[in-house]
């Protein structure tokens, strides 16, 4: 198989059929809902907290809230009350069993519950897909991560309702480094990997460094992209603040962090700070406007017209050379 990652590709432009960039839909169906952008927050602490994923819900946004400090049941039902749809984490432990509980009994629910941690080809989480279709049946489902055909295969049959791909390409996982495993590095080529066998939807998870990523996702199956660096460091940013040299940054790191584990145990996370760079609405325009750029070169009007074009993957005395089709 061809080895890749977001760096070592370029898309190629198609004749362009629209007069404006505007013209171009960057909406996506997904789990019974049509959100602006193809894209969402990810579900970190030091990315997401209640005001930002009350925003997103508002504005058209799909967001998934993070598990960590956090009563689930009780911001499922602060969600409620204010109208909009909730989008919440899970682990695999009996914690997390009772908080299924909790919604089903006391009819809070979820419409999306993302079974999130670092190994997701497991059968605890087959146990967890389980556990919650027999509690939430409406519930949309997202199981993860994974890095293999084989896993994609196995959450689908288990009853995933979309798989999250990447094992440790974000900004600040060390995952690959501590075990030696992971697609760190390869990440767009483990996305394509997976993607073929799919027959649900696919998060990408990790690795997006620029906008123009996005397009490469959805190109190579993604139906929805998971950011983290991009969208830490916003003004409304849950990481704490920090000034360095004059210069204002937000911290930003790892689930599997001590930082955010409270301990040095079972390390595969790493901090870092990120310059403070304005705020999210700012970005998530900026996003939107790349996005339609990026159709408009595929020729395209509407979100599914990337997967057409071909591309080229760089890199080394034969750069360009190879042309897909």
């Amino acid at each position: 198989m061809e080895i890749f990652d977001y760096d070592n590709i370029l898309l190629l432009p198609r004749q362009c059929r629209v007069e404006s960039r505007s013209e171009c839909d960057t909406g996506i169906d997904f789990g019974g809902r049509r959100f602006k952008l193809p894209v969402v927050p990810a579900n970190m602490k030091t990315v997401v907290d209640e005001r930002i994923t009350e925003y997103l819900a508002a504005n058209g946004y799909f967001y998934v809230m993070h598990r960590f400090d956090l009563d689930n049941v009780a911001y499922a039902r602060a969600m409620r009350d204010k109208g909009l749809y909730v989008s919440i984490s899970s682990g695999v432990k009996q914690a997390d069993r009772d908080v299924i509980d909790r919604l089903a009994a006391e009819g809070v629910g979820a419409d999306y519950i993302t079974i999130d941690i670092a190994h997701g080809h497991a059968e605890s989480v087959r146990q967890m897909i389980d556990y919650i279709k027999q509690r939430l049946p409406q519930t949309f489902i997202i199981a993860g991560n994974v890095g293999t055909p084989e896993a994609v295969i196995d959450l689908e049959n288990w009853g995933a309702d979309a798989t999250k791909v990447g094992i440790g390409p974000g900004k600040v996982c060390i995952t690959r480094l501590k075990t030696g495993f992971g697609t760190g590095g390869w990440q767009l080529s483990a996305l394509k990997w997976c993607a073929r066998v799919a027959t649900k939807p696919i998060i990408a998870d990790g690795g997006i460094r620029h906008h123009g990523d996005i397009a490469k996702s959805v190109r190579f199956g993604a139906s929805m992209v998971m950011v983290g660096s991009l969208f830490a460091g916003h003004e409304e940013s849950p990481g704490k603040t920090v000034e360095v040299d004059g210069q204002l940054y937000k911290e930003y790191f790892g689930s599997a962090s001590d930082f955010n584990k409270g301990e040095y145990k079972h390390v595969e996370g790493k901090r870092i700070l990120e310059p403070v760079k304005g705020q999210l609405a700012d970005t998530l325009r900026e996003m939107r406007e790349d996005l339609q750029s990026s159709i408009s070169y595929a020729g395209g009007r509407q979100l599914g017209d990337l997967r057409r074009v071909n591309y080229v993957i760089l890199g080394g005395e034969n750069a360009g050379e190879h042309l897909l089709m």
